[in-house]
């Protein structure tokens, strides 16, 4: 019996603390099952997402791979993905091959377009990165056919300005070698230089200092 007692008065301070704080521990409680709840529900619904994004982008890829692609067809898809799955990578993927398709028929403005879309999509934290870069230097390069060098470099800015591969450097060089900027170019292409590994490139960027340096010469 005096066990018994002894237990109980063990626990009492909790017991009372318990009963003192009560709402507030009742309230932790609710306020725990809700955020679990929350992203339960979260994850549901992006499964189910990028399911039904998947089934829309089965039709996408089939369209685009087929002989003659229909254009107002891969539009709409297009639309029903980016409106409804614009955060899922189907929806990301389809509008980098849209562009990429663009850029090869020479509709640059639309390829712009598109590219200049999906990076404002992959800009976001759950964006893919590497479709980021690869719209960025997809769309610098149709900029520099257009002659807006500093858009162009404001494209692929946030990559020259660090550590990054080689063609950026060069990509970053031919930009500024364009501008008559020839310090700035050279220092991207001796960057290059040292990035690439193979031969032929290396080549090619030894064949662009040459050529600078002949018209600083002349």
């Amino acid at each position: 019996m005096n066990n018994v007692y002894e237990n109980n008065m063990r626990f009492l301070p909790l017991l009372k603390f318990i009963e003192k704080h009560k709402k507030i521990l009742i309230s932790i409680v609710v306020f725990i099952i809700l955020v679990v709840s929350y992203f339960v529900i979260t994850n549901q619904i992006a499964k189910q997402k990028n399911e039904s994004a998947a089934l829309i982008y089965e039709k996408w890829s089939e369209e685009i791979s087929s002989e003659n692609p229909d254009e107002e067809t891969l539009n709409l898809i297009l639309n029903d993905l980016l409106s409804n799955y614009g955060s899922t990578g189907y929806a990301q993927i389809a509008l980098l091959n849209k562009a990429s398709l663009d850029a090869q028929n020479s509709k640059l403005e639309e390829a712009l377009k598109n590219f200049k879309e999906l990076i404002s999509i992959t800009d976001k934290s759950n964006g893919s990165k590497i479709y980021n870069k690869i719209a960025r230097v997809s769309a610098a390069r149709i900029l520099v056919g257009e002659k807006k060098y500093d858009e162009a470099l404001g494209m692929i800015q946030i990559f020259s300005s660090n550590s990054t591969n080689g063609y950026i450097h060069e990509l970053t060089g031919d930009i500024l070698a364009k501008q008559n900027k020839t310090d700035l170019a050279l220092a991207q292409y001796k960057n290059a230089a040292d990035k690439y590994s193979d031969e032929t490139s290396k080549s090619i960027i030894s064949m662009k200092i040459a050529n600078i340096g002949n018209q600083i010469e002349n």
